[in-house]
């Protein structure tokens, strides 16, 4: 590992009840330790996963809207509301990696696109070597995790099952398996997939209780919820809707 912890600066907050620090995880939070080479964060829509992950892409210096430390590009809502109030403990400190948005990646294909119209030299090495636009949403994430991913580095993922499938989704776990297994890779990753949460001895991190605190796979919803439907669909599936029935006539 090279991040070794994340500590919650208290002491600079002026306003405990605005955002982010409204946000229980976040406000209660101390020191988040980082020791293992896979941390997932996990936690319902506006638990503040994000919020972290996208606070240390900044400490970290890589462009909160997606990319690296050489990525110039801004899309709405790329501010990092929390990156000045944490600071990163590092042992060693490493200066390369990547920040993955899925909801912006979309620009920052379009951010390679200029740049390779601005400069005729520029040949999408580390992408695939053609234009993300030019290959499906599943494709491109996968051009980038085999080709971008590489060398010594921190890897800050945002949803990156977001462009794919099941299948696609194990390929990516065995990149993640083939990076780390070289001792030259750390992930953190904000996911709600229970396949991606299924990496052997990641740590995981819910941030849905008044604090953040580690679980065990078997205990995250996400497994919970999944196995549940998969074991008893028909009887899951008919509790599901005549609860919504009874919500209707209620």
């Amino acid at each position: 590992m090279f991040l070794r912890r994340v500590t919650l600066l208290k002491e600079k907050i002026q306003d405990m009840k605005s955002y982010p620090f409204s946000v229980s995880a976040i406000k209660d939070m101390e020191t988040l330790d980082l020791d293992h080479e896979v941390t997932f964060f996990v936690g319902e829509n506006g638990s503040g996963k994000s919020t972290l992950l996208e606070a240390i892409a900044y400490q970290c210096e890589f462009n909160t809207a997606g990319g690296g430390r050489n990525n110039a590009h801004d899309v709405d809502s790329s501010q990092a509301a929390l990156g000045d109030y944490i600071r990163l403990s590092w042992l060693p400190k490493v200066n390369q990696g990547f920040f993955l948005r899925s909801e912006s990646f979309y620009h920052f294909a379009t951010h390679l696109d200029q740049l390779a119209q601005d400069d005729p030299t520029f040949n999408y090495e580390g992408y695939g070597g053609r234009s993300l636009h030019h290959q499906s949403h599943g494709e491109s994430f996968l051009s980038l995790f085999l080709n971008r991913f590489r060398g010594r580095g921190i890897y800050l993922l945002d949803e990156p099952e977001a462009a794919l499938s099941p299948a696609r989704q194990l390929a990516f776990l065995r990149i993640i398996h083939q990076l780390v297994s070289t001792g030259n890779a750390q992930f953190i990753i904000a996911t709600h997939s229970p396949i991606l949460l299924g990496y052997p001895k990641a740590k995981i991190y819910s941030f849905d209780s008044e604090v953040i605190e580690s679980v065990s796979y078997e205990d995250t919803e996400h497994y919970q919820i999944t196995k549940g439907f998969l074991n008893r669909k028909e009887r899951y599936l008919e509790e599901l809707f005549k609860k919504e029935e009874e919500s209707e006539e209620g």
